[in-house]
């Protein structure tokens, strides 16, 4: 099997830039295409209420804005020596914006990190990896974070 196509999805956390290692390291030994994505999670809980002195389209704005640079400050920090790569910032739902960027780009593999949470922690905040498992057409690779050792 060969990887023309990675999806890497990143939310910018440490848990994140532990799983890019892996996609690049695929992409680079498959001299594969790169794509980076990040998905703002739509403010619906926030629709109708009011926000004084910001509009929602302004705050939306600001939020690409800063998502944006973000993703700019990764790709100098990370891919300067990767040139086979895109970077995308996409709206809505992180696990049907990740699996619709893998998609549209007709990627062969998804790469994300995963918090390996358990118990209360799964329940109360999901798991946007397990989601994008259960539900993407495309192979997906989930690396856990390390696990400190106690000493």
């Amino acid at each position: 099997m060969d990887f023309k196509k990675i999806v890497f999805a990143t939310d910018f956390s440490e848990n994140s830039n532990h799983a890019f290692e892996y996609a690049l390291n695929l992409a680079q030994k498959y001299d594969a295409l790169l794509v980076l994505v990040h998905v703002i999670s739509e403010p619906t809980d926030l629709n109708g209420f009011y926000v004084p002195h910001i509009s929602f389209e302004k705050l939306e704005e600001e939020v690409r804005e800063g998502a944006q640079k973000m993703m700019d400050r990764f790709c100098e920090t990370y891919l300067k020596s990767y040139d086979k790569h895109e970077a995308s910032i996409e709206r809505g739902l992180p696990f049907a914006g990740i699996i619709k960027k893998a998609e549209e780009v007709q990627a062969d593999l998804i790469v994300l990190g995963t918090h390996g949470r358990t118990g209360l922690d799964h329940v109360l905040f999901g798991s946007t990896a397990e989601k994008v498992v259960r539900k993407s057409p495309v192979p997906v690779l989930t690396v856990r974070t390390p696990v400190e050792k106690k000493k």
